[in-house]
């Protein structure tokens, strides 16, 4: 398994944990089903409250699609595949709190899980970074999601800068994106704790506010998902070109901000 999903009948909390550190957690099409599978079988346990999701391993939470993950694709502009849509809780009507906890590298693809998150806490250890346009390819469905969670500016910042900078976990809890920042390693037992608390309450006033927060924000994110496939079509570099920039990327030079 490439994903474990652990429940405390006591407490109402599941802790879903992405489970490949030799990987960086990054998500190949077997975790994809896994994570489709996990939010919908959460759907249905009532004695589940609340979540928490998280990265196993201290380098990464998650860094996006594994690029060794062969992904068919119709031959046709108008319907491009993208594994990582179906990903998220809020995706596959999941209307229980999810509190993502960060430790290590949160990148790419990662953003399908934190936009879909309902807020994130994250160690000193956390960095969150887009690369996508230092390898000739369109951040769209990342930068939709992330454009709501961060201020326009950081959003779009994070997004251009590539692999030039990383977002460190003390910048992100002073712009919004982190609501709480931990001691070394403590991410996982905080957002625990956290959802210890809200499963406590009564459900329906829970999953209500999570909808109605969602509501807030999912007007915009369908309008910028509708744009998103045009958009990678027209702007990502044929594959072997990316292929080719991500093989000849350099380790370490970036600037921590």
């Amino acid at each position: 398994m490439t994903l474990d999903l652990t429940t405390d009948k006591d407490t109402g909390v599941a802790v879903v944990t992405l489970n490949r550190p030799d990987r960086l957690n990054a998500i190949d099409l077997t975790t994809t089903a896994q994570l489709h599978d996990a939010w919908r079988e959460l759907r249905f346990d009532d004695s589940v409250r609340a979540v928490v999701l998280t990265g196993a391993g201290e380098r990464a939470f998650c860094t996006g699609i594994d690029r060794d993950s062969v992904v068919p694709q119709p031959n046709s502009p108008y319907m491009t595949d993208d594994p990582l849509l179906r990903i998220g809780p809020k995706a596959n009507d999941l209307w229980k709190p999810v509190i993502a906890a960060v430790r290590g590298m949160a990148c790419g693809g990662a953003f399908y899980l934190l936009g879909e998150s309902d807020f994130l806490i994250a160690d000193p250890t956390a960095t969150f970074f887009d690369p996508h346009t230092t390898y000739g390819m369109v951040s769209a469905y990342e930068s939709v999601l992330m454009a709501q969670r961060m201020p326009y500016g950081e959003a779009a910042r994070m997004a251009l800068m590539g692999t030039a900078e990383r977002i460190s976990a003390q910048r992100a809890y002073d712009i919004g994106l982190v609501s709480e920042l931990t001691e070394p390693g403590g991410a996982l037992a905080a957002a625990t704790e956290c959802a210890t608390v809200i499963a406590g309450y009564p459900t329906e006033a829970v999953q209500g506010t999570v909808r109605a927060l969602w509501a807030a924000r999912e007007g915009a994110v369908a309008q910028g998902f509708a744009q998103a496939p045009h958009l990678v079509a027209l702007g990502n570099l044929p594959g072997d070109r990316q292929a080719e920039l991500f093989a000849g990327r350099r380790g370490g030079t970036f600037r921590l901000r």
